[in-house]
């Protein structure tokens, strides 16, 4: 197995344990928020969680250890660590056989022509590393940029809460090119309330300085030594390396050896700012470009820069996120985590992209190809826009300049046969720089849906109404290009089932497959087989006007007792402790009755210690805020009892604060009854929104596996069935089984032929977070931690009367039942499913002129018509027996 697959088994294991550290308690409450966060909103993508996951597994339980560590510690076997390592071959383990595996280490290290016989170029700049460094290898369009924010704000959130902890303090994000360093603005709009909880991220929000380098700019405005810094910048900027910068920038005009010197000192402030920085972690976003040891022309200029600030400053580890962990078809082996193409159009990351490859043999008629890529373009995907109305686009990537100016003539030709405009066409290379209009090409007011691009719009370049890209003529083969081309178009959004398209030609086609293999360890037949696994949909809300459920609840509140508080007297506990050492004098002496020769000379003797003292105002203060005490009465009581010292021991400090619990311990816990209005759904929990008819529109995002996309079931089916319009309070309901979903069809089919008795029913059990519904009752899980639970349905008739329906399965039938027996003795309830009842049952009794409760266990993958019977009696109005 690879690394990343046992670590993967090591994490899921440290999650169903609950994230536990003896030390650093605060990651499980960092990363079960992460993984599940109040309310409506961005969360982290289920590839994102992972890498988060993982990276914290290293950190603490692993403790940060250098890669091949790492190895050594898992593949205890030499044979499986040779494996793992891609040493696999006879003569490398007869090398190994003669002179152990230290000597290959060191070989591997020093000898270039063994490097370059057995290709281990990768394995070496593995080994030569002087610091802890990851790979999180993620396909494009799973979120590597947000993934190294939330990597950086849980570690800052850490740092906050544990000062002496080994948390990072300061961040600097870099990776080369312009379109890269504009995508990594996005670490500035991040929603990191989404990914720390609420006690964190406050603190984390008053501490992080983000810091974006500028061009011109000498330094970087950041405080030498100061902590919590993130600062953002390309390769360009910050390097081992005289860096070309104008002369207007400079300031002033030099001559040649001055301009060559004020270069040099630019990139050295730079560089000596950052390296000021303590506990620093460096994160390289796209880390192809830093990986990759050619033997010819050594590190990469991102590798040197890290190797100078590991050098310089304290390097708490490395982070390098990319979708390409390859280099010249040696995996690197630093992968900690994978997550590739197919897998991301498995999950409905990416686009569909199956059967939809088409390569083509046009033999130098480039403009026949092109005018059909039109056309074929226009026909299928003419009409397809995206849920905010945005319309499909297309990219050409060409080789050249020129070779855009020949050939655009065609196209324009074969926009004007379809009755569309030229100005559909946008065209952005070095010749034609159009920035502004292809920073717009994304969006819905952009004109253009054509877009003609030279080396550009490769890389960070996100456009999610992108469904087809198309090469002409045969691309540059050099870093990923055409990978990175012909891959633009898969990134996906929420409500799509439309596939993507990539059309090129037969010899661009080898390329692109040559580099998924490298990449990916992919080929095109493995992305044109894949088909998408989970899906994501847009729900709508249909009824704003939802009357609140008006219920009973036991309210538990802790208050101070009535009656006066006695005045806090104290008493000096200095005959507690003694302040004293005891010293013996010994001396060097044969003895006769033992074989020791140190002999006690004299009578031991006490000196008195002094001992360390804390100031007298200082544990007042101290005292006076964590028991809540006038501050003033506390510091006269500690003088009444020091004889107005200004100090006192610190041992003491201990011994006076059980005194002063003991005498303020006047509370007391008291339970009422209150009534609560309880909103099933809150609007503004939703997205909120403007349609063309200015009406508003409030919808959430949901995901789910493509084999329960039968389990959603929308208004517009049921529409002509459902005369009375009862449920769908939004749409489409997304049930998770078959059993509610069998129950609610059953129910609307009863109470479209009963109306008169009933409101409405309403499907509650999958808005479960508070900032959607005020519905769910609170119970107390095996963990001794509260959670919550939100019922399947509320059936509501039109005199108040609630009944509330939950559909489990027959498996826990016999636990629940049991358990709710155990509740009437008195016993302890022993599963989740039976505390979930058992609230359930509290509130019930505490509602019983108008509440009702009822489990059905459906055995089946239908609910069966008898279990029906308490709802259908309720539904017509009858007593429920």
């Amino acid at each position: 197995m690879h690394l990343y697959e046992i670590l993967a088994q090591r994490v899921d294991q440290w999650r169903s344990q609950g994230y536990p550290h003896p030390d650093y308690s605060t990651i499980a409450e960092i990363l079960e928020w992460s993984s599940n966060p109040e309310g409506d909103g961005f969360r982290l993508r289920p590839p994102q969680l992972r890498a988060l996951e993982t990276y914290w597994y290293l950190r603490l339980i692993e403790n940060t250890p250098h890669i091949f560590d790492l190895y050594r510690q898992i593949f205890l076997k030499q044979t499986e660590l040779l494996e793992a390592l891609g040493l696999g071959h006879p003569s490398i383990k007869d090398y190994v056989m003669d002179y152990g595996l230290e000597s290959l280490l060191d070989r591997i290290k020093a000898d270039d022509d063994f490097v370059r016989s057995f290709h281990l170029e990768a394995l070496r700049e593995t080994l030569t590393l002087a610091y802890p460094s990851y790979i999180l290898a993620l396909a494009m369009g799973a979120g590597k940029t947000v993934l190294i924010g939330a990597i950086y704000a849980t570690e800052f959130a850490m740092a906050l809460e544990y000062p002496d902890g080994p948390f990072v303090q300061n961040a600097l994000v870099f990776a080369p090119g312009k379109t890269i360093i504009e995508s990594l603005r996005e670490l500035a709009g991040t929603r990191y309330d989404r990914i720390l909880p609420p006690r964190l991220y406050k603190p984390f929000a008053a501490s992080v300085k983000l810091i974006f380098t500028r061009d011109g700019e000498k330094d970087i405005p950041v405080i030498r030594q100061s902590l919590f810094n993130v600062i953002v910048t390309n390769t360009e900027k910050i390097r081992i390396q005289k860096e070309t910068i104008r002369k207007s920038d400079l300031g002033l005009l030099l001559a040649p050896e001055k301009e060559d010197e004020a270069r040099t000192e630019i990139a050295n402030l730079r560089l000596q700012a950052i390296a000021s920085l303590p506990h620093l972690a460096v994160f390289s976003d796209e880390a192809h470009h830093t990986y990759g040891q050619s033997l010819e022309t050594g590190l990469k200029k991102v590798r040197k820069t890290v190797d100078y600030l590991a050098d310089k400053t304290s390097v708490v580890c490395v982070v390098n996120t990319t979708g390409t962990p390859y280099y010249k078809r040696q995996p690197l082996k630093d992968v900690v985590i994978w997550y590739g193409l197919s897998q991301g159009i498995r999950d409905g990351i990416l686009k569909e992209v199956a059967g939809n490859i088409q390569a083509f043999s046009f033999e130098g008629n480039v403009e026949a190809y092109l005018r059909h890529v039109i056309g074929d373009f226009f026909k299928d995907y003419g009409d397809v826009s995206l849920t905010d109305g945005t319309p499909a686009k297309l990219a050409v990537y060409f080789p050249q300049t020129d070779d855009v100016e020949a050939l655009r003539p065609a196209i324009e030709a074969e926009l004007a046969e379809l009755g569309l405009p030229p100005t559909l066409i946008l065209e952005h290379h070095t010749k034609c720089e159009k920035k502004a209009d292809f920073d717009r090409f994304k969006f819905k007011d952009s004109p253009h849906r054509l877009a003609l691009l030279v080396d550009r719009g490769v890389e960070g370049w996100d456009v999610p109404a992108l469904f087809a890209c198309a090469l002409a003529r045969k691309l540059k083969s050099s870093n990923n290009f055409v990978l990175q081309a012909a891959s633009r178009c898969l990134r996906q959004i929420p409500g799509n089932q439309v596939k993507a398209r990539i059309y090129l030609s037969l010899d661009n086609r080898t390329i692109l497959d040559r580099q998924l293999q490298e990449t990916y360890g992919e080929t095109i037949a493995d992305l044109n087989s894949t088909q998408v696994q989970r899906r994501r949909a847009t729900i709508y809300l249909r009824k704003l006007n939802i009357p609140p459920l008006v219920v009973r609840q036991l309210v538990r509140t802790v208050i101070r007792k009535d009656g006066m508080q006695e005045p806090l007297r104290l008493i000096n506990p200095q005959t507690t402790y003694k302040d004293t050492l005891k010293k013996i004098t010994y001396t060097v002496a044969e003895q006769r009755a033992t074989s020791s020769l140190l002999q006690q000379v004299g009578d031991a003797l006490e000196i008195a210690a002094v001992p360390e003292t804390v100031d007298l105002y200082a544990a007042a203060v101290e005292l006076a805020a964590v028991y809540r005490l006038d501050l003033w009465a506390v510091l006269e009581e500690l003088r009444r009892i020091y004889g107005g010292a200004t100090e006192i021991p610190l041992p003491h400090l201990a011994d006076l604060a059980l005194q002063t619990e003991a005498q303020t311990r006047n509370y007391e816990l008291q339970e009422e009854t209150v009534e609560k209005a309880l909103a099933l759904v809150r609007p503004e929990g939703f997205q909120k929104s403007v349609d063309e008819q200015g009406a508003e529109v409030y919808t959430a995002e949901i995901s789910y596996p493509i084999d329960r996309q039968r389990l959603l079931l929308s208004w517009e089916e049921m529409r002509t069935t459902n005369q009375g319009d009862f449920g769908f309070h939004y749409d489409p309901y997304n049930f998770d089984s078959n059993p509610e979903k069998s129950f609610f069809e059953q129910m609307l089919a009863h109470l479209n032929l009963n109306p008169d008795e009933v409101e409405d029913i309403y499907f509650t059990g999958a808005l479960t977070t508070p900032d959607k519904t005020e519905f769910w009752v609170d119970y107390k899980g095996l963990d001794d931690r509260w959670h919550r639970y939100t019922p399947d349905f509320i059936i509501r008739r039109r005199d108040g009367r609630c009944l509330i329906v939950e559909i489990k399965s027959a498996q826990f039938a016999a636990v629940t039942q049991e358990d709710l027996a155990r509740e009437e003795r008195g016993e302890a309830v022993l599963t989740v499913e039976g505390r979930k009842a058992v609230a359930l049952r509290k509130w019930e009794r505490l509602n019983p002129d108008h509440l009702k409760y009822q489990i059905i266990y459906a055995g089946e993958e239908t609910v069966a018509y008898d279990q029906t019977q308490t709802a259908r009696l309720f539904v017509e109005g009858k007593e429920i027996p």
